[in-house]
């Protein structure tokens, strides 16, 4: 997969996507709202600690969190774009589920899509991302569907979207999976553990996985830690995913996480 001079070479190590949260209401506790020189300046460090990806999103995925309105997601979201692609080369993703939203974004210099609902809330977004020929990374989220076995829920996810987004003439080669980790994603601390013992049983698929764990409540369920102690706890799960096939992570502390990364290539890559 390439983003312009950035080339993903899967299976090769593990890359890094860095969270950038344009909300103030992140369950991490690391939203940034609308301040686009503090996220100029976060991007900055991302980039120079090795992130190979910053994600931006204007919309919290925290469980109870309300919708965002697709005009305040743009007005967190483009300002913040539009500074960090002037800042730094490092190719810029937007978490969104919506086509408005994305447009605007990729315009505004983002090359990657980022959609917690896995193109099903709307498809026309495949479209778009086949028109332009963008990567895409697609999660499964449980949440209101029925559960029966957690790799059997999230297969089933991906089927469908990945069905849109052969409908919609979107090359497979342009996409990531994700399997939708945490309590946000509508599946619970025990679910989530199953999903990390069991994610070999997606590499049926042949196609990149993604997934975030960072700082995520499952952590602090397991280890008894508020979220801003849960460093440690999210690089063991990084570690794990890693040595079950997962390609890329999607992090908060970027340049701690690099390092659990590297480290544990060493040892199975």
């Amino acid at each position: 997969m390439s983003l312009g001079a950035d080339k993903f070479l899967w299976d090769t190590r593990t890359f890094v996507m860095a969270i950038i949260n344009a909300t103030a209401h992140s369950f991490s506790d690391d939203g940034i709202g609308g301040k686009v020189e503090r996220s100029r300046l976060l991007a900055s460090t991302f980039a120079e600690a090795g992130a190979d990806v910053i994600d931006v999103g204007g919309e919290s995925t925290r469980p109870g969190a309300a919708p965002v309105p697709n005009g305040a997601q743009l007005a967190r979201v483009i300002p913040i774009i539009e500074a960090i692609s002037d800042s730094v080369d490092t190719p810029i993703s937007i978490d969104t589920s919506s086509l408005q939203v994305a447009e605007a974004a990729v315009d505004a210099g983002a090359r990657v899509l980022n959609d917690v609902l896995g193109f099903r809330n709307e498809p026309e977004l495949a479209e778009f991302a086949a028109e332009r020929k963008l990567p895409a990374v697609l999660m499964h989220n449980q949440r209101g569907r029925p559960h029966t076995d957690v790799i059997d829920d999230i297969s089933r996810g991906f089927d469908e979207s990945l069905q849109i987004c052969t409908d919609a003439g979107l090359d497979h080669s342009l996409i990531i999976l994700d399997p939708g980790f945490g309590f946000g994603f509508g599946f619970n601390a025990d679910q989530n553990l199953e999903m990390l013992r069991r994610l070999p049983e997606l590499w049926r698929y042949r196609l990149p996985l993604v997934i975030g764990t960072s700082r995520k409540s499952t952590i602090g369920a397991v280890i008894d830690a508020e979220v801003d102690q849960r460093l440690f706890g999210t690089a063991a799960t990084v570690t794990q995913s890693i040595c079950a096939g997962v390609d890329m992570i999607r992090v908060h502390d970027v340049a701690e996480m690099i390092d659990a990364a590297r480290m544990t290539d060493a040892v199975v890559r």
